[in-house]
């Protein structure tokens, strides 16, 4: 049994699906289920109940849980003894981005206990500004989105499609990205890195029918606030869709869609926090790529957060 194989197993049962975890270990689906199987062939056991919606853990995968993680602790905990980074570095976060960030706060202040860690709302506008003026150490922000106005066809084709887009925040890294590229280094001194790649999708009350229409412009939907990153990039890739609703909470905006009010667009990770809900896959996805922008060479305590960010 491998360190590696617990944080895939991990990283499933959290995820709450072999896709998701491999989108947060920046791997390949089919990696995630070999690594998984390998591990339930030695242990004897199955971990998880696969469905064709969700996975859920066996009563096998929940004892196994708790010992993992804390196998997974003493590891981080013994590299931090060996090289432990102290000082503080302050994470400025664009509202709007719906990641899961505090998971890779959580795994910092595990390795790196004596790192302290302040958080800062930043608009997308002022990004580089405050890199600039060092109000900030990191930045998270949407480095990638779609500029063209362009239909998006929505359906349930199980292909990823390929990303394009250009800039959408002012000091952001990335413009006119060819399919399949990742952010270029930003102006000046400022760089990007680039986080694991998400996916925007469309939520839809459970049960719904599997194919989406082609055109957004009849469909209800959920809004978020004007300024978030995800309006912007919705407002971008949908210009013709109407605004029925508008909420500061994407739980509040899951239970209209859950309640069949509107449908609502996400990113694949935030959706997958409501598994009841039908996702649907667009056949063209509207670009959405997340990266920390920083100033070039970067402290060791900023290498140490880029570290759990990516």
């Amino acid at each position: 049994m491998e360190l590696r194989q617990l944080a895939v197993v991990v990283a499933v049962a959290e995820e709450g699906g072999f896709t998701a975890a491999a989108q947060r270990l920046r791997t390949v689906q089919s990696t995630v289920s070999t690594v998984v199987r390998a591990l339930e062939r030695d242990l004897g056991t199955p971990l998880f109940h696969r469905t064709t919606h969700r996975v859920v853990l066996t009563p096998a995968g929940e004892a196994f849980m708790p010992a993992a993680r804390a196998a997974l602790d003493a590891a981080a905990r013994a590299r931090a003894a060996v090289s432990p980074v102290g000082g503080r570095v302050r994470l400025g976060v664009c509202p709007g981005l719906l990641a899961d960030w505090h998971r890779a706060l959580a795994a910092l202040r595990h390795v790196h206990p004596a790192l302290a860690v302040e958080v800062l709302q930043v608009r997308a506008g002022a990004v580089g500004t405050v890199l600039r003026q060092s109000t900030v150490d990191v930045v998270l922000t949407v480095v990638a989105s779609c500029g063209a106005s362009a239909e998006y066809s929505a359906g349930l084709n199980g292909h990823a499609a390929a990303d394009g887009g250009a800039d959408l925040a002012a000091g952001s890294a990335t413009k006119d990205l060819a399919p399949g590229s990742l952010p270029r280094p930003a102006p000046d001194d400022l760089v990007t890195t680039p986080l694991p790649r998400d996916e925007l999708v469309l939520a839809t009350a459970p049960g719904g029918s599997p194919s989406a229409p082609a055109d957004l412009s009849e469909l209800s939907l959920v809004d978020f606030p004007p300024g978030w990153a995800l309006r912007e990039a919705v407002d971008q890739a949908f210009p013709c869709r109407r605004r029925s609703l508008e909420v500061d909470d994407p739980a509040v905006a899951a239970g209209l869609v859950r309640a069949g009010l509107a449908a609502c667009v996400l990113p694949a990770s935030a959706a997958a926090r409501f598994p009841d809900l039908t996702v649907r896959r667009f056949d063209r996805p509207p670009p959405w790529q997340l990266g920390a922008l920083h100033r070039g060479d970067p402290s060791a305590a900023v290498a140490a957060l880029l570290a759990q960010l990516g």
